[in-house]
């Protein structure tokens, strides 16, 4: 067994034990240094975690020896493996922004940032749902108090209705676990897929019944329209770098819709096949345009990031519903992309914030920043990269979500729509440019500047941006190999369990 896969688990957990004792817990300097070497470290090991998995295939870890469908295991291929990646790269720069500051403004900052990331990872290397359902719930507990950091009426407000949705949305998870293991036996995920080409015409319908129950509920993770409500309030109310990790959660709903609805109830699943589809496709085109309008409508320049956000997802669940290998690929770049320059423009949206005095980052007219050249520079290159513009990569991923859609049942739907919103994200940028920098009134004060880990972490995420473009050729590749591996769900039953012989 390949003990490489339980690391992007066990190093954030323990870190996180390692800061809260002391001596590094009565050191903020120490405090920084560990989180930031461990979450450097936690990129580190997802690369060669990518690179081997590219090479040997698809591969699971028993825990205690207890061979699937019996125990628990974790599995790493290769769309996982990109989002273990993903997670590490957003995650350093938003640590080295908190570093700068922004962690002593509250308490346990960096214990429960790295309790999430140990949540995120265990969310993707599940084999199984339940523990699917456990790392969520790791997951949204650290988010819970990350949420709150720092306090505020705002912030409580929003963590108040963040809790109470995502407590519901436990609840019917529970029981649609309990439906489907009821009915298929086994939360395995890879037996699950077995078990469904298997079923008797009686429980046809209590199975269906328990798979829309999880349509819900990643639909609720996600933020798809009508269940987005909660996302522009809670995510503009977050401090900095919470917010920036907090633009990966969606993508977790995202990379659960096209796991479960790709992996049990795809080609093989008979009367069951593609069955979120119908409800995935106009949802997802709503959920993009009303993400737009938001955009466009935003008196805050955070509101108008977390709107940014819902175009994204939008986005991604639409090709999530095309359900071929094109789209899957599509949906891996531009969710790479899309999320790391949402929680770029994050960081920038508090820097800019916090040199406008009083203003912070409402769309009115306010004193100048200090650093308008650095600022508007940054703010430029995200406004193209995120508006689809080239040469960055939100131009290639936009163009591979238009290849994606060529020949389904609605493209011309779909590029209208996703055109026209790349349209008004592109205004609504541009009013907030000129607003932001432009419409000036009252003195700036010198004393406010971009810290070093600020200015680093913003880069550092933008940087991906150029990557992804000037890689785009492997990348691009990388994308159709785990999109391919994805839909070879005869291959992952075989690798996960090779005594069940092969589907009819």
């Amino acid at each position: 067994m390949n003990h490489l896969i339980l690391v992007p688990i066990l190093l954030p957990f323990l870190t996180a034990l390692l800061i809260m004792l002391p001596p590094i817990h009565y050191s903020a300097q120490r405090r920084r240094w560990l989180s930031m070497i461990s979450t450097a470290l936690l990129l580190v090991v997802s690369v060669v975690l990518l690179l081997t998995i590219k090479q040997q295939g698809l591969t699971f870890y028993a825990l205690g020896n207890w061979q699937p469908p019996f125990g628990i295991i974790m599995v790493a291929d290769l769309v996982s493996c990109i989002m273990l990646c993903l997670t590490a790269f957003l995650a350093l720069g938003a640590i080295s922004y908190g570093s700068a500051g922004e962690d002593e403004k509250g308490s346990f900052f960096h214990p429960l940032f790295q309790f999430q990331l140990m949540g995120i990872n265990g969310a993707f290397l599940t084999g199984d749902l339940f523990n699917l359902f456990v790392f969520f719930e790791v997951l949204l507990i650290a988010s819970y108090a990350l949420l709150i950091h720092a306090g505020g009426k705002n912030k409580t407000r929003a963590t108040v209705h963040y809790v109470i949705l995502n407590l519901t949305g436990s609840a019917v998870f529970l029981l649609a676990l309990a439906i489907l293991y009821g009915t298929l036996g086994t939360l395995n995920i890879a037996d699950m897929a077995l078990k469904v080409t298997q079923l008797p015409d009686d429980n046809l319908m209590l199975v269906k019944a328990g798979a829309l129950m999880l349509l819900i509920v990643f639909a609720l993770k996600a933020a798809i329209l009508p269940l987005q409500f909660w996302l522009p309030a809670t995510y503009a109310s977050a401090s900095a770098p919470v917010a920036a990790l907090f633009a990966v959660m969606t993508k977790i709903g995202v990379y659960a819709l096209l796991r479960v609805f790709t992996t049990i109830f795809g080609e093989q699943a008979g009367p069951l096949q593609g069955l979120a589809n119908s409800w995935l496709w106009p949802f997802g085109l709503a959920t993009m345009l009303l993400g737009a309008i938001g955009v466009l409508a935003s008196q805050d320049f955070r509101k108008l990031v977390a709107n940014l956000v819902l175009v994204s997802v939008g986005s991604l669940v639409v090709l999530v519903a095309v359900q071929n290998t094109a789209a899957h690929a599509a949906v891996l770049y531009y969710t790479v992309h899309s999320t790391l320059i949402c929680g770029a423009l994050f960081l920038l949206a508090d820097l800019i914030a916090t040199q406008r005095g009083k203003a912070q980052d409402r769309l009115v007219a306010a004193r100048r920043v200090n650093q308008p050249v650095l600022l508007g520079t940054l703010f430029v290159l995200c406004a193209i990269s995120v508006a689809g513009l080239p040469p960055l990569s939100g131009f290639i991923g936009k163009v591979m979500l238009l290849q994606a859609a060529f020949g389904a049942n609605g493209q011309y739907w779909l590029w209208a729509i996703l055109l026209l919103s790349s349209l008004l994200v592109l205004i609504g940028l541009s009013r907030a440019g000129s607003t932001l920098f432009w419409r000036v009134s009252g003195m700036q004060k010198a004393e406010e500047r971009v810290q070093p880990l600020q200015l680093f972490a913003v880069l550092w995420l933008l940087s991906a941006s150029l990557l992804l473009m000037v890689f785009a050729g492997p990348l691009t590749e990388l994308s159709f190999a785990a999109a391919r591996q994805l839909a070879d769900v005869l291959g992952t039953i075989q690798s996960i369990l090779p005594g069940s012989g092969v589907l009819p």
